[in-house]
């Protein structure tokens, strides 16, 4: 069964990890230095926050499953998508040791496909998030390479 992931960046995490735990009645699952998850079952959600240095607000979204069938069965609703899918493969990310994928959404949003195979003690590095990003601001800037420009105002003379 598949379960949705969500991301948030925030400033203060103890303050954070206190609103959540009254919104979704729960306290979290794993809680470190910089990083805190629910792991929900109504509504079905992975939720996790950070500070990890970026600014506060959705981070990316993701899909969690929980076998490598339905693993491929994601990546190959990726890839119909369109997009550019960075494959990360096997990676350490979110004090998680996991296989994964990501892709940016048509309104650059960084969604990550992903099974988590056990724990890790340390955060990891993020590279392949950064990767579809920095893909997308790739596609972007080809994209408005070709856009009209604005006239320049002709100067006038004497």
């Amino acid at each position: 069964m598949k379960r949705l992931h969500v991301h948030v960046s925030v400033d203060d995490l103890p303050h954070s990890i206190g609103f959540y735990s009254a919104l979704f009645a729960s306290e979290p699952a794993v809680v470190k230095s910089d990083y805190a998850k629910w792991m929900l079952e109504d509504p079905r959600v992975n939720f996790a926050i950070s500070t990890r240095g970026r600014a506060p607000g959705l981070d990316h979204l993701g899909i969690q499953v929980e076998t490598g069938d339905e693993l491929q069965e994601v990546y190959a609703r990726l890839r119909q998508a369109g997009g550019n899918v960075i494959e990360q493969g096997q990676t350490t990310c979110c004090y998680a040791k996991s296989e994964k994928s990501w892709i940016d959404d048509p309104a650059g949003i960084a969604w990550e496909t992903f099974h988590t195979k056990g724990e890790s003690t340390d955060y990891g590095d993020g590279s392949g998030e950064n990767g579809a990003r920095v893909a997308h601001e790739k596609q972007e800037k080809q994209s408005a390479c070709c856009a009209p420009q604005a006239a320049k105002p002709s100067q006038a003379c004497c």
